[in-house]
């Protein structure tokens, strides 16, 4: 059975508002950890549903350059997963009912214990964890593990999926799906590759969780074009970290630009029928 996280109410508030979610993915501890706690709250503040949380790692494969810089950074500030955990237990504290998940690599999984790695994750209210290198042939001990300790194990749906493989994404994946609407990394292109159309309905009618869309997330048009695909949001994370990169760490611009490009990205989610009600996450 899968346990029951955050996501799911999410989810049934924003159908019922006609909304899809938009979800930033961010780097732990980048651009520093005082600063990434003021750029989660501006996000949050300017209408983030969930969030999605990276461990900064030496080797991120399924990263482009953008995200790849984050963990270098973050990194050179002295993260480690410890004070990942710190950070990601101060963000459920603050925003109890936000639903927090981790993109994570195996290594980080693997390197002591799965056992250990998901006992931290539930110690500090994480949601759910993705593990962007592990094989869905190889993922039914993880997704166990993960569901022992309150965890929805995310698993992801790539666009060349075969049948088999959105069976065991729909049997053993929680909290949502993660479909990439192209191949390659993160950060690349500007917008989706292919039409995720089918791939999602597809996921629908084999009972899987809602499918949010990442990979080439690139702004407002890019999270409209993905909603009309039927996906129950998008995730945007190069297109943010680089634009907080650029504004500079500390600078009052890189809060505000966060808060006014994270407007117009979920704006972006909603339906015109939605008559651009809005919600926000209440501390």
């Amino acid at each position: 059975m899968r346990p029951s996280t955050r996501y799911e109410p999410m989810f049934a508030r924003l159908s019922a508002a006609r909304e899809g979610a938009f979800v930033p993915f961010l780097m732990l501890g980048d651009p520093g950890p005082e600063h990434f706690l003021e750029v989660v709250r501006a996000l949050v503040e300017a209408g983030a549903d969930a969030l999605e949380l990276g461990i900064p790692f030496s080797d991120p494969v399924a990263d482009g350059p953008v995200i790849q810089a984050a963990a270098v950074r973050a990194l050179a500030r002295g993260m480690t997963p410890s004070r990942c955990w710190e950070l990601a237990s101060h963000c459920r504290a603050t925003w109890p009912e936000l639903p927090i998940g981790l993109l994570v690599y195996a290594n980080l999984v693997l390197h002591e214990a799965p056992e250990r790695f998901y006992t931290s994750a539930h110690g500090a209210g994480v949601d759910s964890v993705l593990i962007a290198d592990l094989p869905i042939a190889e993922s039914a001990d993880a997704c166990r593990t993960a569901e022992e300790h309150g965890i929805a194990p995310v698993l992801i749906a790539p666009p060349n999926a075969t049948e088999e493989t959105l069976v065991r994404v729909a049997e053993r994946g929680g909290g949502y799906t993660y479909v990439v609407a192209r191949e390659g990394v993160t950060g690349e292109g500007a917008a989706p590759a292919r039409d995720a159309t089918a791939l999602i309905a597809r996921l629908r009618r084999l009972g899987a969780p809602p499918s949010l869309v990442g990979f080439g997330i690139r702004g407002p048009q890019a999270v409209r074009r993905t909603m009309a695909m039927g996906a129950a949001g998008a995730i945007v994370g190069s297109a943010i970290i680089e634009r907080m990169a650029r504004a500079g760490e500390g600078s009052p611009a890189m809060v505000t630009g966060m808060a006014r490009y994270a407007e117009q990205l979920k704006a972006a989610t909603r339906s015109p029928r939605s008559n651009g009600a809005r919600t926000r996450h209440r501390e």
